[in-house]
């Protein structure tokens, strides 16, 4: 089954080549049954044996699209369909408003028929996964339309959403606003949404990549590696022996078993760059006992985990937003890919402490298994976690984007494309539910 991937946006087509880009490198180098499985999943491949992405390319400006386009044939390994992109001469102006009211109704028809071109050269259709940051114009206001539209027309399919959340220190002053408008849509649209932070990532290059000069290319290869090994193919409980047929249903399926609690973070290990990865060895338990105590402690990197916290004893299950706290866990999904990878113990994760009391640990813990190394990694772990990981920077961006609105500033920048006040207050509402839904996991 096939996954057909909307890239809208800077961000989201600059992540979404890194994606496309690692998961054609990784798939080279794995077995044939492995590496047809996740070319099934990603690429259709053309009379003369060349790979081209399954994928749309939404910006409403055309350098990055471009961009994306050249750097996938220079790779030398896969390109984009050459009438799979739609771009224009102006851009939305880090406004929502302009994005979801303006761009995306007046070129709905264009981009839905491309989407169905893409869609309809799949045998089968596994589900739709729509890339986007939250902080500017295009990805999140047309990136919201264009979700609504997926939902609309393909009303059985799953759909995932992958959102990059700005620097918390700011990006465009209005960022916010943006962030509150999307989430609150999506959350009533999309089947799962994984959310990557942008602070923690660049934290990634930092401290475990040890990259100097940081820039964009290399927090998108961080991201693109991460979601990588969440999609890539493995053995579930239920895949009978074979690569598991439906990611995006079977990911949904593991952790959003509840329409309030769809938001999914990732966290991998081991991340280091490839100088110290000739120096290192890793071992099962090694690998799964820091991950554990990553989920928690929240610590989304093996450096700097808190060893301090542990799982609460009795009824003892406060949740703080501004402390070191527990982490409490709704679902968890734990995805082992490498050597020796059916000895590893993961007893620790069925843990009923470390899930929330009205779901069982064994119908919250679920587990994919692949003897392929990914991505030059002898063995690594993946877990991608619905739990109250993403509360502390929702509640954060909620209550920056509270504080503009009480003041009024920037509103008529919306109003004037066609956001009421009464939609900032619906999206304010939804979203103190959200983390209010959340905050009640313990």
């Amino acid at each position: 089954m096939s996954v057909v991937t909307v890239q809208l946006g800077q961000c989201g087509n600059q992540v979404g080549q890194e994606l496309f880009d690692m998961i054609c490198s990784d798939a080279a180098g794995g077995q044939k049954l492995y590496s047809r499985g996740s070319w099934e999943r990603f690429f259709r491949q053309t009379a003369h044996g060349d790979l081209v992405a399954r994928a749309v390319l939404v910006d409403m400006e055309p350098k990055v699209i471009n961009q994306s386009l050249a750097r996938a044939v220079k790779s030398g390994r896969w390109r984009y369909g050459e009438a799979s992109h739609f771009s224009q001469k102006q851009g939305s102006g880090n406004n929502w408003a302009n994005g979801f009211c303006v761009h995306g109704p007046h070129h709905r028809e264009v981009v839905e028929e491309l989407v169905r071109r893409e869609v309809e050269r799949c045998d089968r259709l596994a589900g739709l996964m729509a890339m986007m940051s939250v902080a500017g114009g295009t990805g999140s206001g047309v990136g919201t339309y264009v979700t609504q539209c997926l939902r609309d027309v393909y009303p059985k399919s799953f759909i995932l959403n992958h959102l990059t959340w700005p620097y918390g220190t700011g990006e465009v002053i209005v960022q916010n606003y943006n962030s509150v408008l999307t989430l609150a849509h999506l959350y009533q649209l999309s089947d799962a949404i994984v959310v990557h932070e942008n602070d923690t990532v660049h934290r990634i290059c930092s401290k475990l990549l040890n990259i100097k000069h940081i820039s964009f290319r290399d927090v998108n290869r961080v991201i693109a590696h991460q979601l990588g090994s969440v999609l890539q193919p493995a053995l579930t409980a239920y895949s009978g022996g074979a690569h598991s047929r439906n990611p995006l249903g079977d990911l949904v399926s593991a952790l959003a078993c509840h329409p309030e609690y769809k938001l999914l973070s990732i966290c991998t290990i081991p991340q280091m760059s490839s100088a110290s990865m000739d120096y290192s060895t890793f071992s099962w338990p090694g690998l799964l006992k820091h991950l554990r105590q990553m989920l928690i402690s929240n610590s989304k990197m093996e450096e700097g985990i808190d060893w301090q916290v542990r799982p609460p004893s009795g009824t003892d299950r406060t949740r703080s937003l501004t402390g070191p706290s527990f982490n409490t866990s709704l679902a968890n999904l734990l995805i082992l890919r490498g050597k020796d990878v059916f000895s590893a113990e993961i007893g620790g994760f069925l843990d009923p402490t470390l899930y929330t009391s009205w779901l069982p640990s064994e119908e919250a813990f679920s587990s994919w298994k692949s003897e392929v190394p990914f991505n030059k990694y002898e063995k690594s772990a993946t877990l991608v976690s619905n739990s109250q990981a993403v509360l502390r920077p929702l509640d954060n961006m909620v209550g920056k984007a509270w504080n503009m609105f009480a003041s009024r500033a920037y509103l008529h920048q919306y109003v004037k494309f066609g956001i009421s006040e009464e939609d900032f207050l619906d999206s304010f509402t939804s979203l103190e539910q959200v983390i209010s839904s959340y905050s009640q996991l313990g």
